[in-house]
């Protein structure tokens, strides 16, 4: 039987020990929601779960109606598609409300957002900080993409071109899709 790691934001780090994670190692993270409350990684086990970090005035913002679109096409399959919004770039809007506002209005979203975080720089969320220390990956600008497997391991990551519904994306994801 495996054992579930769930760690708090102040312990993500310290738990995996000096930074550095095997394999085996798929904690689980908590996100805070841009309507409050929070997400735990913990609550989507048993399904793939694609990680975007995103920028509303972003020249890719275009892949938020990608993401909405996966969303509603595999999510009843089992996909869970998160909207990390980060300022890393300098080209988020000043909150986490108005960051789901305009993607409300612009794109019709309505999958599951984070507030403001950051994940290349500065005091970055402990998902990143683990995703960094696991697998080397940093994102390099908005629109990075993460695919982790149901049990919440690293299946792979991609870059701001590829997009949400391209089929290296969908292909990975695939096996794991009712």
């Amino acid at each position: 039987m495996k054992r579930r790691l769930f760690l708090s934001l102040a312990t993500a780090l310290p738990a995996l020990g000096l930074g550095r994670a095997r394999a085996q190692d798929a904690p689980s993270f908590t996100f805070p929601s841009v309507d409050g409350g929070e997400y735990d990684t913990a609550d989507w086990r048993g399904r793939p779960v694609l990680v975007v970090n995103t920028a509303s005035l972003c020249g890719f913002a275009g892949q938020l109606a990608d993401m909405q679109a996966v969303h509603d096409t595999y999510g009843p399959r089992g996909l869970v598609v998160l909207a990390v919004p980060s300022d890393d770039f300098n080209q988020e809007l000043a909150s986490g409300a108005e960051a789901k506002d305009y993607c409300e209005l612009q794109y019709g979203m309505t999958l599951p957002m984070t507030d403001i975080l950051h994940v290349a720089e500065g005091e970055v969320h402990p998902f990143y900080a683990w995703l960094r220390a696991q697998t080397g990956f940093v994102p390099q600008w908005n629109f990075n993409k993460v695919l982790l497997d149901p049990q919440g391991r690293v299946l792979g990551t991609w870059g701001s071109f590829v997009k949400p519904g391209g089929r290296q994306i969908i292909g990975a994801a695939q096996p794991y899709l009712s």
